[in-house]
């Protein structure tokens, strides 16, 4: 791929109040491609998911810190990258299944992987046990 036009990184405590930040921050360096509304909502919806979920199931027993990384490039095309160094996950696939969770509360619905790949075109999970999650996604503007 050809070289990034613009990029920002950020870097945020897991705490629950900086999921709303990282919405926003990362919608506000996509408004620089004058997206549509719902190109950014979209956009907020899944970076949501993605970091609430590192700091629900990355980081649950501790605080770590949530990297976030954007790019886009001259033909539109904007990519985000979360990162956690948390618990990883044990079973990529199975955690990307709609509606499965660990959660044995009931507060959680199992639809955070659902949410980023409906919103995104493309999202790629990896993950190691104990080092952590790398979430990527892309989106391509019109």
């Amino acid at each position: 791929m050809k070289r990034a036009e613009n990029y920002m990184k950020l870097y945020l405590p897991s705490l629950s109040v900086n999921e709303g930040l990282a919405r926003c921050a990362v919608a506000s360096f996509v408004a620089q491609l004058n997206p549509t509304l719902e190109e950014i909502s979209d956009i907020k919806c899944a970076v949501s998911e993605a970091v609430t979920n590192s700091i629900v199931h990355g980081y649950k027993y501790s605080q770590g810190v949530i990297y976030i990384g954007v790019k886009y490039y001259s033909d539109r095309t904007v990519i985000i990258e979360i990162t956690d160094k948390g618990c990883g996950i044990e079973n990529v696939a199975e955690a990307m299944t709609p509606l499965f969770t660990t959660d044995t509360t009931g507060e959680r619905s199992g639809m955070g992987f659902a949410v980023m790949q409906t919103f995104m075109d493309k999202l790629s999970v990896c993950s190691k046990i104990g080092k952590g999650v790398r979430i990527v996604m892309t989106k391509q503007l019109k």
